[in-house]
């Protein structure tokens, strides 16, 4: 099963803009990510629906962070970029009639829902300003000759 990595990419794209610090444009946003402009119009899209993003159209213009990073948690980006399945892994049936499998299901379902519950929570503590102090860091440990290649 192909692993959905959206919630990487954004909090990806959002770490650029916010290091940026000007408006930055979707073929620049498109190049940091290696994908294409559209990707990243239809990611930012829907972020800006949900306020955390705001894009200026004409010369100059782009996309720039509409909130200050210290107010939004990994929770606020995963919530708005459709809450996206946490879990790979799944039940082989979903409504098996043998009891061994009713039996496994309820205590897979239980497990599933007790690390989603876990994973949401701590995407909740962690804030892009947490993120961005993370990359500042270790962008600082870095010699200054590799600095330049943050995709390193």
């Amino acid at each position: 099963m192909k692993r959905d990595s959206r919630l990487s990419g954004v909090l990806h794209v959002l770490l650029h803009m916010a290091d940026q610090r000007t408006p930055m444009t979707s073929d620049q946003l498109a190049k940091a990510m290696q994908t294409h402009p559209v990707v990243i119009r239809r990611i930012l899209g829907g972020l800006r629906d949900a306020g955390f993003v705001h894009s200026e159209k004409g010369h100059g213009g782009g996309w720039t962070i509409a909130k200050d990073l210290s107010q939004i948690t990994m929770r606020d980006v995963y919530d708005a970029i459709g809450q996206p399945s946490l879990m790979a892994m799944g039940n082989r049936t979903e409504a098996p009639g043998c009891l061994v499998e009713q039996a496994v299901n309820a205590a897979l379902d239980t497990g599933f829902r007790d690390a989603e519950a876990l994973l949401l929570a701590r995407f909740g503590e962690v804030t892009l300003a947490a993120l961005a102090a993370d990359f500042h860091a270790r962008m600082a440990a870095r010699s200054p000759q590799t600095q330049e290649h943050i995709h390193g």
